[in-house]
């Protein structure tokens, strides 16, 4: 029986089918205009380019530069910045906010953009549950949104919320977006629809896992930026990236190995980039998928649910070992869900209630939670099954190919047997947004306000089906629930630290996930072409994957390099053209998934 593709995705594969012959990728030389252009590798998938549907880190990261923010993270500390809002004020209850909208910024069609179109977006998200699968949580505590005028936008909550300057939500113009009725619309990902926008790039061009073009935005309200094109190339890998970057035919790569970061280091024309990141790693642990009616979905096995066996998971794997063999040295011990990058909010566990690396103890855990070792030394479950488990990870990633390797060896050990299976990054978000897997390597971008990532744990994010993947592991707790909410509403800095920190601690407790570590992002750039990237927070943060669009909004060619030509060089077009043969048979296959989610998920 052949595969059954939908309506929608048939005739998006016939698109590109018909593109191989009258689009870019036919086997006709592309004139290349004059002009300066920035091209970044991507080594991560793109799931969406619809706002309200991207999730990875590499969509937002696009979206970034199309859209604008309300009160964007600074590029300096990360503080929340003018940029749609000019000022704020709240009501003594500290249930109403009132924002001053900045004038003057217009649509790149000309359209002015308003306070209405901020308040169309919050209110698209608010009554449109498609709408909320990346964003949702933001404005779950609204209870309205109005914009009594052009440059007055009025938001009322339920209860006050202490993270309103910090919603990471891009603003899109109500005029095109008013005209989707459906998110599931092909056209919600074309660049009809995605290419009008107000942020220093716009798309122009977008061929899935190929590439995607942004122009500059003359009319951009901060200034136009200093490179006419921005450009992002779809790699299979890291090592292709790095192999891209030294044969010239992109200036920018992240996610480098430890090996191929130092490999790059005192390299002609390349500069380093170790920095200090926003960005947790995880192995998740199923406790018992649920959806939001509380539902079994998925197919975790069941001796996960019980707490005892993932804190004995938690005792026997060794995270430091992951740092320094896996990462080079390249990360900090994990913790909370909060990184050391934002101390005010970031909580480690007491020296005594570490899960340290303890198979012995993990063992004896094991033994009293009713596992036993059976004959051949695999632990039985309540069912009289053995304890055998499936570890999830990215086929692609240097980091899950290497350190499941190590999972699989270190709960052997503990009688626990572990089947790793690599995947693309698509499936691994599919597979765990349903909640089919027991063990699975994910990892999350954070911001620097922790409300959202809070709150991808509660019960209220449990998702209303399978696949609509709003929680991030899985758990419902009560307690966590309760602190949570406490801290959402708390508005003394002081106050809300901590019950941010005893949040985390009961996350901790709960093991629906092991935070393995805090990355160090690596990244390198040719720097004969490009003499500086403003970084997040200054000096010592990314260039790539920023909560904003500074570095390259920002980035500084050489002066040799100021009449380079804005067409991919012929390598990466022969690489492409290559390509596009797999585009086209994997088509069928990867529009027939769901939409794939998590805000900033790794």
């Amino acid at each position: 029986m052949g595969l059954r593709i939908p309506k929608r995705w048939r005739t998006a594969a016939a698109f590109l089918a018909a593109a191989l012959v009258a689009g870019p990728f036919a086997p006709v030389a592309r004139a290349q205009d004059a002009g300066k252009v920035l091209r970044v590798a991507l080594v991560q998938e793109i799931d969406h380019l619809n706002p309200f549907l991207a999730s990875f880190a590499s969509s937002v990261m696009v979206g970034r530069m199309t859209w604008e923010y309300l009160t964007p993270p600074s590029a300096e500390d990360n503080t929340p910045s003018q940029t749609l809002a000019t000022g704020w004020t709240t009501s003594d209850d500290k249930l109403t906010w009132t924002f001053t909208i900045r004038q003057g910024i217009k649509w790149s069609d000309g359209q002015p953009m308003t306070a209405r179109d901020i308040a169309y977006t919050y209110n698209r998200i608010m009554t449109d549950k498609a709408a909320q699968e990346a964003n949702g949580s933001y404005v779950e505590n609204f209870e309205s949104v109005t914009a009594p005028n052009d440059t007055t936008l009025v938001i009322k909550t339920k209860e006050p919320q202490a993270s309103m300057t910090a919603i990471d939500i891009p603003i899109v113009p109500e005029h095109i977006w008013s005209k989707i009725t459906s998110m599931d619309d092909p056209a919600t990902d074309s660049v009809a629809v995605v290419g009008v926008g107000d942020g220093p790039f716009l798309i122009s061009e977008y061929w899935p896992f190929q590439l995607i073009r942004l122009k500059a935005n003359p009319d951009y309200w901060r200034g136009r930026p200093k490179v006419d094109e921005l450009q992002f190339i779809s790699y299979t890998n890291a090592d292709a990236a790095v192999n891209a970057l030294r044969n010239g035919e992109v200036d920018v790569v992240n996610r480098l190995t430890a090996t191929q970061f130092d490999a790059l280091q005192n390299q002609p024309g390349i500069t380093t980039n170790k920095a200090i990141g926003r960005r947790y790693r995880e192995m998740l642990i199923n406790p018992g998928a649920q959806n939001l009616d509380r539902q079994p979905i998925g197919d975790g096995n069941p001796a996960l649910q019980d707490v005892r066996v993932r804190q004995a998971i938690a005792r026997a794997v060794d995270p430091q070992t992951l740092i320094d063999k896996v990462l080079g040295g390249y990360g900090q011990l994990g913790g909370g869900l909060v990184p050391a990058a934002f101390p005010a909010y970031h909580w480690e566990p007491a020296p005594d209630k570490r899960f340290a690396y303890d198979a012995a103890a993990a063992n004896t855990q094991l033994d009293q939670a009713g596992y036993p070792r059976g004959a051949d030394g695999v632990r039985v479950g309540k069912d009289g099954k053995p304890l055998n488990l499936r570890l999830v990870g990215k086929s692609s990633e240097d980091f899950s190919q290497r350190a499941a390797d190590y999972v699989v060896s270190w709960l052997d050990a503990v009688g626990i047997k572990v089947t790793k299976e690599l995947v693309s990054d698509n499936e691994v978000d599919q597979r765990t947004s349903n909640g089919n897997y027991d063990l699975a390597f994910s990892g999350w971008g954070t911001s620097p306000d922790p409300d959202y990532i809070l709150a991808k744990q509660t019960c209220a994010t449990l998702p209303a089906v399978a696949g609509a993947n709003t929680s991030a592991s899985f758990l419902c707790d009560p307690q966590f629930d309760s602190l949570y909410q406490q801290e959402s509403t708390e508005l003394d800095p002081a106050k809300r630290a901590d019950l941010v920190k005893q949040a985390q601690a009961r996350y901790y407790e709960l093991s629906t996930s092991v935070v393995l570590d805090y990355d160090n992002p690596l990244e390198a750039y040719r720097s004969d072409r490009f003499a500086s990237f403003p970084k997040q927070p200054a000096n010592t943060g990314t260039i790539m994957e920023q909560s904003g669009y500074w570095a390259f909004y920002g980035a500084t060619p050489a002066s040799e390099a100021s009449g380079g030509s804005s067409g991919l060089s012929t390598g990466a077009w022969i690489g492409i053209g290559a390509g596009v043969v797999v585009v086209v048979a994997v088509a069928a296959t990867m529009f027939a998934r769901r939409k794939t989610t998590a805000e900033d998920r790794e």
